[in-house]
């Protein structure tokens, strides 16, 4: 295998004409020199260099060989010089996937703290919903991903989730998030403090994405009921246009609530709470790298920040 530091010492060789010139201007010993050319001629399994009187001339395998190095030495310093700068946060690139509601809350606020904080770090955003998000993180088609599920992510050892579908994955809890009903203004419930599942047995229901779908329907059994599920719709604006046109009650996270501007829709609180953990994952791996370590911490102020609003 041939060497960098050898590719350097022969340029010096060739560049000085011998190996005492050339130990003078690399700041190295005569014998050191000569020590890693015999290890360079061996790894070649050909002379590179042959004495003529007092000079070292090329051989014509030493001539090729330094004429590629030129190239080699110079895209390992510039290879050398953009790690250096990744590890710096001079440069960089995070790839991120997010639930909608995240996208529209707490993602803005942490690109635009990286943005401010490191501007040689690109980050790229896409919307995909778990567990879709989660393959992408797996199948290596993103670096970073935001995700929910409902009940409490279980705590582990240096992040790692223990159990459970994230359980090979870095997890860092970014906050919960309360579901609340959604009601058209007018309705017999609006304004009311709290609303127990129970009394919108009989009312036609406005699901959101296939998760929460099935969760609200585990919910509504769980009082007693089974929801009639007049629409369903993973956009979280059309779900609170039909509420607000009458034509349903929804339960939504806050989060999404927060992100749609609600006309003709008054929220109560409901019982049982029903919560989802909002999570940002990412591969053991990647949490090391300086850019997608600095984008978690700033996906987690921006939560606590939401969290204390």
């Amino acid at each position: 295998m041939i060497e960098a530091r050898h590719l350097r010492v022969l340029r010096a060789v060739a560049g000085t004409g011998s190996f005492s010139a050339a130990a003078r201007e690399l700041g190295c010993t005569q014998p050191a020199v000569s020590q890693q050319m015999k290890a360079l001629e061996q790894s070649a399994g050909t002379p590179l260099l042959v004495r003529a009187g007092r000079e070292m001339r090329l051989t014509q395998a030493g001539t090729a060989l330094v004429r590629h190095a030129a190239g080699i030495l110079a895209g390992l310093t510039a290879a050398e010089e953009e790690v250096a700068a990744i590890a710096g946060l001079r440069a960089g690139r995070v790839r991120l996937v997010s639930f909608p509601s995240g996208s529209s809350t707490l993602v803005p606020t942490a690109l635009a703290a990286m943005r401010a904080e490191h501007p040689g770090t690109r980050i790229s955003l896409v919307e995909a919903e778990p567990p879709r998000s989660v393959e992408m993180l797996r199948e290596g088609d993103c670096d970073l991903a935001l995700a929910f599920r409902y009940g409490s992510v279980p705590p582990a050892a240096a992040g790692l989730a223990d159990g459970g579908e994230w359980e090979d994955l870095v997890v860092r809890p970014l906050l919960t998030d309360r579901l609340v009903g959604l009601v058209p203004d007018g309705h017999r419930l609006a304004g009311a403090e709290r609303v127990g599942m129970a009394e919108l047995a009989d009312e036609p229901w406005i699901a959101g994405c296939p998760r929460c779908r099935r969760h609200l329907v585990e919910v509504c059994e769980g009082a007693g009921f089974t929801p009639r599920i007049d629409f369903a719709t993973d956009d979280y604006p059309a779900v609170v246009g039909l509420v607000g046109a009458g034509l349903g009650v929804a339960v939504l996270p806050e989060l999404a609530v927060e992100s749609v501007r609600a006309k003709g829709v008054s929220t109560v609180a409901v019982e049982p709470a029903v919560e989802r953990e909002v999570v940002a994952l990412t591969l053991p791996d990647l949490a090391r790298v300086p850019a997608v370590a600095a984008t978690l911490a700033e996906l987690e102020r921006a939560a606590t920040r939401a969290a204390t609003r």
